[in-house]
């Protein structure tokens, strides 16, 4: 009995669902400094209480504010106090994006390779 108690644990482990991968500002941001983009700048109020750090990211024609959270709850937080604050006139929804616990937040709709350049730096 107590053979199949643990193979029937073992086997629900293996199933059941995997932790998300957990970016990082400091690996982030070590990625960005090697890409064609100026870092820093002030953080809003919401980026600047986030659990996990934050840091503005300056392309050639756009910004978007990354924010961490130490968590992805953390960071379905800080996403849904960037809806919460938004301006009625603002599609936030259009500027706003959440990968596991980053958010990144742009100043405008960005483009595929701005979008691509800091994604891709997400580690």
């Amino acid at each position: 009995m107590l053979l199949l108690g643990t193979v029937f644990a073992a086997l629900l482990a293996g199933c059941g669902a995997t932790s998300p991968h957990l970016y990082s500002l400091g690996k982030t941001r070590t990625c960005l400094e090697s890409k064609p983009v100026r870092l820093g700048g002030q953080l809003d109020f919401v980026a600047s209480t986030s659990t996990g750090g934050a840091v503005k990211v300056h392309t050639s024609d756009n910004f978007v504010t990354l924010v961490f959270g130490r968590t992805v709850a953390d960071a379905d937080n800080v996403a849904a106090a960037y809806r919460r604050f938004a301006a009625k006139n603002v599609g936030v929804n259009d500027v706003l994006d959440q990968e596991h616990n980053a958010i990144l937040l742009w100043h405008t709709h960005p483009s595929q390779p701005d979008l691509d350049l800091v994604s891709g730096c997400l580690k």
